[in-house]
């Protein structure tokens, strides 16, 4: 990993990066495929789909047996594990609001644990070669998967929750 840019102006960074502390263990159960590499990447999903391309993930043989049940045409929660953000930060100062602005607040990949969701929708399943092809992610091309799960509305939207 590169060393991370200085804090801008308001930014808080954590006393210790936990990139350093020993703690859980994560199996990565396999990796994204995507147009997107640093410097050329959407910012968020909406920018994903409406760039367009081709975006699968790629599923482990020791992982592929749990792909029993998925359904062309599920949406899905995928969790990604973004490898090459900055873990340091707890305050930032995004360009895109007025100032400064904890962490737990943003959906910048800067975090302690960065770890990413995408409620994406199944356009292909090759169960027996472990390859989904999604309608579109925003991560890096190689980033590690950590799990996927189905998205289910009774399940996912709050009660009372109206968008």
């Amino acid at each position: 990993m590169t060393q991370p840019q200085p804090p801008r102006p308001g930014e808080v960074l954590l006393d210790l990066d936990p990139a350093t502390v020993e703690g859980p263990t994560l199996a990565f159960i396999g990796r994204i495929g995507s147009p997107w590499t640093k410097g050329n990447s959407p910012k968020n999903l909406r920018e994903a789909r409406a760039a367009g391309g081709s975006f699968t993930v790629q599923i482990d043989l020791p992982y592929r047996a749990g792909l029993l049940g998925l359904s062309v045409g599920d949406a899905i929660v995928v969790l990604y594990w973004m490898d090459a953000a900055r873990r340091d930060l707890i305050v930032q100062s995004p360009a895109h609001r007025d100032g400064p602005t904890g962490t737990f607040a943003l959906r910048s990949p800067a975090r302690p644990n960065p770890i990413a969701l995408a409620v994406t929708r199944l356009l292909a399943i090759q169960a027996d070669s472990g390859t989904l092809t999604i309608d579109a992610i925003d991560a890096f091309d190689g980033t590690p998967v950590l799990d996927i799960k189905p998205w289910l509305a009774s399940v996912d939207i709050p009660p009372g929750f109206q968008a």
